[in-house]
């Protein structure tokens, strides 16, 4: 007769431990959460003329705009605003992306 492997103590040891770190990381993005609400990160053109601020969560905070970029020209202008647009969303997401790693490094969660 063959028996079956049963959900013994040490198996539920482990089962306590992996809620334990879910708990714990549970915890962790909520303040993460919090933190990147409250952060803020720039990003700037090539020429320096327009900065954008956002929030680590990628919420658009302000814009600065050099008053030398309004004489460069329409065109012009709104390509600077969009390299400023698209470094500050790199820098907050690579900011997002470096704390979560923080957050979950050593827990071998699939996908982190």
């Amino acid at each position: 007769m063959t028996q079956g492997k049963g959900f013994g103590f040490g198996k539920i040891k482990e089962l306590q431990e992996a809620f334990q770190k879910a708990q714990q990381v549970q915890e962790g993005a909520k303040r993460l959460q919090e933190e990147l609400e409250e952060m803020s990160v720039a990003g700037s053109s090539e020429d320096g003329l327009v900065t954008v601020t956002m929030s680590g969560n990628q919420e658009p905070l302000g814009i600065v705009i050099d008053p030398a970029a309004m004489a460069k020209g329409v065109e012009t202008l709104s390509a600077s605003i969009t390299e400023a647009m698209k470094a500050a969303y790199a820098q907050s997401t690579e900011t997002m992306r470096s704390k979560m790693e923080n957050l979950t490094s050593g827990l071998n969660l699939p996908g982190m």
